[in-house]
């Protein structure tokens, strides 16, 4: 660990190096939690090498990253009304937010004592607990000018150009699996006209641009350890404009759900509006006066948005012969593709009770 040593002595931090182990289980950056000693106690903090890989302007994602961070800092009354608190990025000697080395970003953040971060739900009220989490996020964010964000991935969440790019992958048909895939490539042309559906508000000047998570699972929150209460939103890497109901809609389409996203045995994947319900009652409740009602008559448009759009993704890398999503047998996408149409499917013919449901907490 020298060179977990080194790094953390390039930060202007507090107590002298003692040990470094890898911590959680993230799929892009590498994080190390260091133990330090000082005046006695113990202090610890988290440092993640950020891959530049999927990361491209490391410089500008920390600068999306401390610019919220540095907001949220200034909003501790507000998050600690609600029993949270907002992450702390550690400076460089330097002054900077991070740190380049031999080619590679770093990040050092100071640990939240007393949390711990669960990667499957455990229970409807944990589901309920995440939602209002994520929807005080957007209460405590919905001042904040997300027109100053980057945008870290260019069209993260634009499902138009989604859908094109599933097009130009049929129409290169790299591997010679077009031919298997026409049914679920016409599911997904037969609903061009709604992927456009929250741009189209958005243009109109109904549905507004905020600051978004983009990736709203259960194990990007801090739970407290003895409460089981959430305490604090982490992995802002993808924190950029967007729209409040594709955070929604997204935590939708993973956690609404009776299977995996990859489960093969479609009789098996089925909505469940039971879960959307406790997920919407939270969301709402936890964002407050942070969603108008707009956002929150087009949460269900949200979900079936982000479900719709995440088909289509798996369904184009398939047809590029498996290249972003990892996968760890064959079809392994083109399953993914069609579990999460099934979905679409599904939340379409509840679309209506979908709608009566989110009505109710306006």
């Amino acid at each position: 660990m020298d060179i977990i040593k080194e790094l953390y002595e390039c930060f202007d931090t507090k107590g002298r190096f003692i040990s470094a182990a890898p911590y959680g289980n993230g799929h892009i950056n590498d994080t190390y939690i260091i133990e330090a000693e000082l005046d006695g106690a113990a202090v610890r903090y988290v440092l993640q090498r950020i891959n530049h890989e999927v990361f491209r302007e490391p410089y500008k994602l920390m600068e999306n990253f401390a610019a919220v961070t540095e907001y949220l800092q200034g909003k501790q009354d507000e998050l600690a009304s609600l029993g949270q608190t907002s992450l702390s990025i550690v400076k460089t000697k330097a002054g900077e937010n991070l740190l380049k080395k031999n080619g590679k970003y770093f990040r050092l953040l100071s640990y939240i004592e007393g949390s711990v971060s669960y990667d499957k739900v455990e229970s409807r009220e944990q589901f309920y607990e995440c939602a209002k989490a994520f929807g005080a996020f957007q209460r405590v964010l919905r001042d904040f000018p997300a027109e100053k964000l980057y945008e870290t991935i260019k069209d993260f969440h634009n499902t138009p150009e989604r859908l094109r790019q599933l097009e130009d992958a049929a129409a290169l048909d790299k591997k010679g699996r077009l031919a298997e895939v026409m049914p679920e490539l016409e599911f997904a042309r037969a609903r061009k006209d709604f992927a456009g559906t929250l741009i189209r508000e958005a243009e109109a000047g109904r549905l507004p641009i905020k600051v978004t998570h983009n990736d709203t699972k259960l194990n990007n929150i801090l739970f407290d350890e003895e409460t089981k209460k959430p305490v604090c939103i982490v992995d802002l890497d993808t924190v950029m404009p967007g729209f409040s109901v594709n955070d929604f809609g997204d935590s939708i389409r993973f956690g609404a759900t009776t299977a995996a996203e990859d489960e093969s045995n479609l009789d098996l994947v089925h909505f469940d509006i039971e879960l959307f319900e406790i997920y919407a009652k939270g969301f709402i409740e936890g964002a407050g006066e942070g969603l108008t009602e707009c956002e929150i008559a087009m949460l269900p448009t949200g979900a079936v948005m982000m479900t719709l759009e995440c088909g289509m993704r798996f369904l184009a890398d398939y047809l590029s012969g498996d290249v972003y999503f990892k996968t760890s047998r064959p079809k392994h996408n083109l399953d993914r593709a069609r579990n999460q149409f099934k979905l679409v499917s599904e939340m379409e013919a509840k679309f209506d009770e979908m709608t009566t449901i989110v009505r109710k907490y306006i």
